[in-house]
């Protein structure tokens, strides 16, 4: 049955230089498997010692968005495709099929690809993130006074889901669409960018092992143009760097994202963190059952007392929601925590 169908993917390849479904797939799947990886070894770091690179992981986000910014202007500017899509040898052509992949895009396609390609993917994560920690408020029943642009905020929270059902089922139809040649992109995002992918040309690939990687200096320039010159030539150094880098460790970095998925860490998530040491009970026995009752936030009696199960320790529940809602990590430790991982206790006589 598999040849039969090969048509289906090899046909259009050969009339318009078109790459198969399963090469564009492959590229997609790059990126978004080289991102998980990173997050897992910053979580490792902001683990083993949460007061030097915490930061790191409360705005990883934020970090990666200006690194995959940087990665992919290099390669929009020096191959006229992403990282991913450089990797798998294929290229982004516009209206001007003709023009050189060393030349890069038209400045229009290129910074809507730009956007398309690393501004879109953090507003999406930053809207699953809100998402998430509103549907945790509901789970904990926590009913905040809300103001008119608080509830838009709640209706575009509602709507959410199937802005993505819709959305996802874009995609699915442009993919088949391609698959039997009726449409020229893969995915709405390069069809909203007005560029599609091919093959890299013979031609492209002498004139990109050709392009001189240094800066060129003319004695004519100005000083602004060349320092212009050098910073540009420094953040394509650091481009290079990062592709290299990802380059070489790609495999690495996907085998890494398998083995720390959540199928294989669902009963790893708390035994991998250490354990905290206990606090010290200084105090007399008279007042020692009173102070194992006060909360370390608000130093008040504890109400309906709610351990972190990343710590062990116990607080108020409305002062560790509000916190961890807040910072992402334990008050005491500073190990890295979610909501998640709140435990309400209850007494016997309670």
């Amino acid at each position: 049955m598999a040849e039969r169908g090969a048509h289906l993917t090899t046909a259009a390849t050969a009339e318009d230089n078109r790459p198969s479904i399963f090469e564009v797939l492959a590229q997609d799947s790059l990126m978004s498997a080289v991102k998980p990886a990173l997050q897992h070894a910053v979580k490792i770091l902001a683990t083993s010692n949460p007061a030097r690179y915490g930061v790191l992981w409360r705005r990883f986000d934020e970090i990666y968005a200006i690194l995959d910014l940087l990665l992919q202007h290099h390669f929009l500017s020096r191959t006229s495709a992403s990282f991913s899509e450089n990797f798998y040898g294929l290229k982004r052509v516009g209206t001007d099929s003709t023009r050189p992949a060393h030349l890069g895009l038209l400045r229009k396609q290129h910074w809507r690809c730009l956007l398309l390609l690393a501004l879109l993917p953090y507003l999406h994560r930053k809207l699953e993130k809100v998402f998430a920690r509103q549907r945790d408020e509901d789970d904990f029943s926590i009913r905040l006074p809300q103001s008119f642009t608080q509830k838009l905020y709640r209706a575009f929270l509602a709507a959410y889901p199937y802005v993505c059902m819709a959305w996802d089922g874009w995609v699915f139809c442009q993919q088949l669409l391609y698959v039997f040649g009726k449409a020229r992109t893969h995915s709405p995002l390069l069809w909203l960018a007005g560029v599609k992918l091919s093959y890299l040309t013979a031609h492209d690939i002498r004139t990109l092992d050709l392009k001189p990687s240094g800066p060129t200096f003319n004695p004519s320039q100005s000083i602004a143009e060349k320092c212009q010159r050098l910073i540009s030539t420094a953040v394509g150094g650091v481009a290079v760097s990062l592709s290299t880098s990802l380059s070489i460790g790609v495999f690495f970095l996907q085998f890494l994202e398998w083995w720390y998925s959540s199928e294989n860490q669902s009963t790893k998530s708390l035994t991998s963190l250490p354990t905290p040491p206990p606090p010290l009970h200084l105090h007399s026995e008279e007042t020692s059952q009173t102070h194992n009752k006060i909360c370390p936030l608000c130093r008040k009696v504890r109400t309906n007392d709610t351990a972190l199960a990343t710590s062990g320790y116990v607080f108020c529940y409305k002062c560790i929601y509000v916190y961890v809602k807040a910072n992402h990590r334990c008050p005491l430790t500073g190990y890295p925590s979610e909501l998640q991982h709140l435990i309400k206790i209850y007494t016997p006589d309670g």
